[in-house]
Order: structure tokens, then C-alpha cells, then sequence
């Protein structure tokens, strides 16, 4: 609706996952050069934990998007599902054909390939988001499927992302071997208060169409402290503030937003019952 009106090419904060919109927090790059540190050494299972809204899943697809070639991958973002058709999934996303219809069959097949793409000196990356769902059993198939390996490297790098009921999980005496066996972790946090008003400057930028990088709204810093005191940093409750006090400028025709704005529009998505 304020698209047109503040010269927007598209919504500057929506909460989909965009890896054009990913912002290089100090705590992002760090998950980031984590990730990127386990796939390549090929270390096996890596686990990334964080709270509803931190940016874990635009961190993934920000992953997927910046891996090479020779990086297979297979990306499954709700494995609410039995072990027969977690495994399924996984196959069909590498994009490996046929149908198989049992657990023998589906390993014997990924096996084959992972031999394959270790064999072409490629490696193959899989990251399961919503890991907080998986049960028992299927972490114990994640086990199973790190031992894939060769003498030298492991065949399948395993990412699970999740909030952190995960952690706990983990922590299950049932599931030390898989504990065990998780060679980097890392807990993503919100942003830093310093961090508000250029994470909201580079969605700002990234929607704009201006070429020159104008931005045409204004956060004042009194609306940056606002806007820190209702999302705690997190990057999801920021964005739906900032939708919020768009569409509030669009109907006033402001361009810069102070407090006040933020506070109003907190009470109007229920963050907050008062100034």
C-alpha cells in the first residue's frame, strides 16, 4: 500500500526469509563463518540454535545462496514427518530420482550418492530447520547418517537449526552419541542496540529505487531507542514495527518517525498496553 509512496520496489520489512535483505550482524556473521567453517572442513553435524524471530532461516537460505557448485544441498524446513519420509525428503531434494519406499532402500541410495559426489571432489550439505520438532528417533537417524563418511571426511554435513527447546533436547541421556558428535555450535542473538538503525537502514536501501541509495524515511534516534525497548533486538518484531509505522506515515504523510510513532504502533500489534 505505502510502496508507491515512499518510491519502494518492493516491502522493505517483511518477515519472509530474504537472503537479499540479510543484515551482517556482528552475531550473524559469526553463525555465518561458523557454518561455512563445518562445511567446509567437512565436520559433520552442526547445530544453530536462536529464538522465534532471530534471522536462523535467513541465515540458511543466505548460506545456500552463497555456496559454490560444487555444494550440494538439500534444505528441509519442516520435518514434522515419519523417518521413512524424512529420508524421502532428503533424497528428493538432493535431487536424486526413483521411488523408495523403505528406510534400507533410501539409505543404500544416499550412500551411493554421497560416494559419487565425494568421488567428483564435491561435498553435499544438509540443513534441517525446526529441529526443535524432530523426535527422538529421527535425531537418532541424523546420528546415523553422520557416519556416512570415508577415512578422511564426512560424506554428509548436517545442519540443524532451531529455537532452544533444541538444545535440551540434545541433552537427552538417549541422544549423547548424537550429542557427542556436534562438532560447532552456535546460539544466535538478537541485535545489538547499536546494530537498530542500520539494520533498518539496509532494508531500507535494499528496497529502495532509488539508484543513488536514498533513503526516504527517517528513524529518529528517540524512535530507535523505542523500537529496541519493544523488540529486545529481535530482528522479526522490529520488522513488524517498522511495517506498522510506514503504513501510519503513508495515512499522515510523514517521513520521519519518532517515539511516539513507535509507540503507537506497538500498542496496535499488542506488544505493549501502554506508552
Amino acid at each position: 500500500m505505502y510502496k508507491k509512496y515512499y518510491n519502494f520496489k518492493e516491502d522493505p520489512f517483511n518477515v519472509t526469509s530474504d537472503p537479499e535483505f540479510f543484515f551482517s550482524s556482528s552475531h550473524h556473521m559469526d553463525a555465518f563463518s561458523h557454518l561455512l567453517y563445518g562445511i567446509q572442513e567437512r565436520k559433520g553435524i552442526l547445530v544453530v540454535t536462536g529464538e522465534i524471530g532471530t534471522g536462523k532461516t535467513t541465515l540458511c537460505r543466505t548460506l545456500l545462496s552463497r555456496l559454490d557448485q560444487s555444494v550440494k544441498t538439500a534444505f528441509i524446513l519442516n520435518p514434522n514427518f515419519s523417518d521413512t519420509q524424512l529420508l524421502q525428503l532428503i533424497v528428493k531434494d538432493l535431487g536424486i530420482e526413483g521411488v523408495y519406499k523403505n528406510k534400507l532402500a533410501l539409505n543404500e541410495t544416499l550412500n551411493k550418492f554421497l560416494l559419487e559426489q565425494s568421488t567428483m571432489g564435491n561435498n553435499v550439505v544438509l540443513i534441517i530447520d525446526e529441529a526443535q520438532n524432530l523426535r527422538a528417533n529421527q535425531l537418532e537417524q541424523i546420528r546415523l547418517l553422520s557416519n556416512l563418511e570415508t577415512e578422511k571426511n564426512k560424506l554428509l554435513q548436517i545442519i540443524l537449526v532451531g529455537q532452544p527447546e533444541l538444545i535440551g533436547k540434545l541433552n537427552l541421556t538417549s541422544l549423547r552419541q548424537l550429542n557427542q558428535r556436534i562438532f560447532v555450535r552456535y546460539h544466535v542473538l538478537p541485535l545489538k542496540k547499536d546494530e537498530i538503525h542500520k539494520y533498518i537502514n539496509h532494508r531500507l536501501k535494499v528496497a529502495s529505487q532509488s539508484k543513488n541509495g536514498h533513503i526516504p524515511v527517517k528513524f529518529t534516534s528517540e524512535a530507535i531507542d523505542a523500537l529496541y525497548l519493544y523488540s529486545k533486538g529481535t530482528p522479526r518484531l522490529i520488522n513488524i514495527l517498522c511495517d506498522r509505522a510506514l503504513l501510519f506515515g503513508y495515512a499522515n504523510e510523514l517521513t520521519t518517525f519518532n517515539d511516539e510513532v513507535i509507540y503507537k504502533c506497538a500498542r496496535e500489534v499488542g506488544q505493549t498496553s501502554s506508552p
